[in-house]
Formats: structure tokens, C-alpha cells, sequence
């Protein structure tokens, strides 16, 4: 008898875990595009039913509650749906000032204290290049001058600094060294900010959205994703155009000293970097040269052109290009396609993809189909470009 009620137990925790496991796997938020459907797996006694729905231009919102037994509420998922949307490539150069959410640790140092004592103050807590300082003593540090003041501030007491890394936050705590210019430190090297030039891919005119890169800004000291509080689109100057070459990947070198701010930037993710942009004269950017976003099955191998600004005129400009290679099972990276840089003219004056390259909006058959991510060093001439759709999700979360 012992044994059995053992056994219903096991069985019963085990039911509990499948449907635990079941919603927690289930997303919060879900963006889709075109004709994709939001698919889940049904379950015996959950329940599905759509709650509300609001539509606003080109974005159909709804949320969707997940029950047990048609009575317990177990999830809600709010579900972005975008079809039919427009926008207008641009393909023109552009200065981008990102502003960390907090500092970010980008090298260790030992101490030299008061007695001429070597010490490093984070050798015994977890902290690591790439991770980012988002407040010490539960104040929010918002540049180093902000990180300094407050360990100075602390005349060597033991602080509790809070850590991000990954997208998940820890706490530990760090004993300030007084160095021989009686200044107190922790040791670690860290950054606020970020800038750069690059190639606006699209407007987005209903939401005045626009996108940047088709990549994220990582920091080239620890090749993470840098993590930002805002930042700042600005308009550039082209200053010259290096010509890439094999393993040696050419560049175009821009300027955004004294530069108009035309834009916020919200975000900067692995498919680029988003915000809204508030000044279109700047840019010449003309509404009416709209065009729909291609779903990717709709993306063929075969000719397409990329669309972007290489002079000190900054007037984009189309070139002729190759898809060679369509990955349309990518969801998780900026690798979509295959693309060969075929226009003689372009190939002359950058070798093919150069770094500031990057966003140029890819168009094939009237549509937007994405935008050019990267170059393979061993043949400038090839690189891969990111799905529009990729890119219009990130609009949407």
C-alpha cells in the first residue's frame, strides 16, 4: 500500500512538472510577420481562447490566455501581428552615440595602495569583462565620473555593486584600495559610451521608426552586445573610403563631430539597432518612395541590388548584387542570405562589403528584402545579408 501511494505521488508531481514546464516555455510576447501563425503545442486540460484585439495601422495586437480547465488563468501572451507594412529603404551614412545603462567592465588592474602593495579589490568576487555595473549601494551608476564619485565617496567601506550579465543581474560586494595618488579604486577598467558610423537601412513611416546596421554594436574589448540606457542618431560626413581587400576588410571612415542630432535610439540588438527618428529633411528621406517588406519565401536566388552611399554627397545609390544562397530556417542570427557584390562600379571604388557597408537595404523584384550584415574576409566580393523580416519584428517587441 506504501508503495503504491509512493507511486501516485511520483505520478502526480510528474503531471505537475509537464505543465509546468508546458507554460513556462510558453512566451511572454510573440511578434510575427506576414502569414505566420503563433503555433504551440495543446495540452489536455488547457485552454486557449483570444481576449482582445486592437489594431493600429499595420500592427494587429492580441492577447491570448492560456487556462487550466477553462477557469484557472496560467499565461497571457501578447501577440503582434504585422502584415501589408511599407517602408522606405534609405541606404545613406549616419553617425550613432550609444549611452551604456551603466558602465561596462572592459579590463582588471592591480592597485598600487599607499604602501606601494600590488592588490587587485575583485579578486575574490565574480566579475568579468563584458559584465556591466548597474549600481553600487543600490544608487545607479550612469557614467564613470558618476562610478568614480561614488567610490571615493565610500573611503574604502565594503560596496554592494549589483552586475549584469547576460541578461540576468547578481549581486556582490568590493573593498575600495586607496592607491598612492589617494584616489580609491576597484581595479576594473570600464566604458559609458559608444560611436560609429554606419548605413541606415529603412523608415518606417506609420510608427517613424527607423533601423540601423542589421547587427548590434558590440564592444570590441569583449565582443558583447553593448547594453544601452539611449543614445543619439546623428547625421555623418563621409571623410574617405578604404578599399577592402583579401583578409584585409576595407572600411568607409565617417566624422559626426559638430553633426545634427536626427533621432533617438531605443535599442541595440543582434538584428541591428532601432528608434524613431524625428528630422527626415536631413536625410532627404521622401515617404512616397515606400515599398512593401518581402516575406522571406518570397526572397529568390537570383539578381538584387543594395542601396547605399559611399561619398562625401551622401546621395544613396543603387548597385547590382547576387543572392546566391537563401537560409530561410534563420531565426537566429543576421546570417540570412548569401550575397555576391557583382556591380563593377562599386567593386572599383570598395572591393565589395566594407565595414560601414553594413545596413545597406537589400531590393529585389520592388520589394525590401533585408539588409547587408557582413563580409567574408577571404573574398570581399561575398557576404551575407539579414531578412527583412527580422528586422521589422524588432519594430514590433
Amino acid at each position: 500500500m506504501k508503495k503504491i501511494k509512493i507511486m501516485i505521488a511520483i505520478i502526480f508531481l510528474f503531471i505537475i512538472y509537464i505543465y509546468v514546464a508546458y507554460i513556462t516555455v510558453i512566451p511572454n510576447s510573440v511578434v510575427l510577420f506576414g502569414n505566420e501563425s503563433f503555433n504551440y503545442k495543446k495540452l489536455i486540460g488547457i485552454t486557449v481562447s483570444e481576449t482582445q484585439k486592437t489594431m493600429n495601422d499595420n500592427y494587429n495586437v492580441s492577447n491570448m490566455e492560456f487556462k487550466l480547465f477553462g477557469q484557472v488563468l496560467l499565461k497571457n501572451t501578447n501577440i503582434t501581428k504585422i502584415e501589408d507594412i511599407e517602408v522606405v529603404p534609405v541606404g545613406k551614412i549616419i553617425g550613432l552615440k550609444l549611452y551604456t545603462d551603466g558602465v561596462l567592465v572592459v579590463g582588471k588592474s592591480e592597485i598600487e595602495d599607499i604602501n606601494n602593495n600590488l592588490i587587485k579589490p575583485y579578486e575574490n568576487i565574480d566579475i568579468k569583462e563584458g559584465d556591466t555595473i548597474l549600481s553600487i549601494n543600490e544608487e545607479k551608476v550612469e557614467s564613470i565620473d558618476n562610478l568614480k564619485e561614488i567610490v571615493n565617496e565610500s573611503k574604502g567601506k565594503d560596496l554592494n555593486i549589483t552586475v549584469l550579465r547576460n541578461g540576468s543581474t547578481f549581486t556582490s560586494n568590493i573593498t575600495p584600495i586607496q592607491s598612492k595618488n589617494k584616489d580609491y579604486k576597484l581595479g576594473l577598467w570600464v566604458k559609458d559610451a559608444a560611436t560609429g558610423v554606419g548605413t541606415m537601412t529603412f523608415y518606417e513611416p506609420n510608427s517613424k521608426s527607423f533601423a540601423v546596421l542589421g547587427h548590434g554594436i558590440t564592444d570590441n574589448d569583449t565582443d558583447t552586445l553593448i547594453s544601452i540606457d539611449y543614445g543619439e542618431l546623428v547625421t555623418s560626413r563621409v571623410i574617405s573610403v578604404q578599399k577592402g581587400e583579401i583578409e584585409n576588410p576595407g572600411e568607409i571612415r565617417g566624422t559626426i563631430l559638430n553633426q545634427q542630432t536626427i533621432g533617438t535610439v531605443q535599442k541595440n540588438t543582434q538584428f541591428g539597432i532601432y528608434g524613431n527618428l524625428d528630422n527626415l529633411t536631413s536625410l532627404n528621406i521622401d515617404s512616397s518612395n515606400k515599398m512593401k517588406v518581402a516575406s522571406r519565401d518570397e526572397i529568390k536566388v537570383g539578381e538584387a541590388t543594395i542601396l547605399c552611399s559611399i561619398d562625401s554627397s551622401n546621395k544613396a545609390k543603387e548597385y547590382s548584387i547576387e543572392i546566391e544562397k537563401v537560409y530561410l530556417d534563420n531565426d537566429y542570427n543576421n546570417k540570412s542570405m548569401l550575397i555576391r557584390i557583382t556591380d563593377k562600379e562599386l567593386i572599383e571604388k570598395t572591393g565589395g562589403i566594407i565595414r560601414g557597408l553594413s545596413g545597406a537595404p537589400i531590393i529585389q523584384n520592388g520589394k525590401f528584402v533585408g539588409a547587408v550584415t557582413n563580409v567574408l574576409v577571404s573574398n570581399p566580393e561575398i557576404g551575407y545579408g539579414i531578412f527583412g523580416d527580422l528586422m521589422i519584428k524588432e519594430i514590433g517587441k
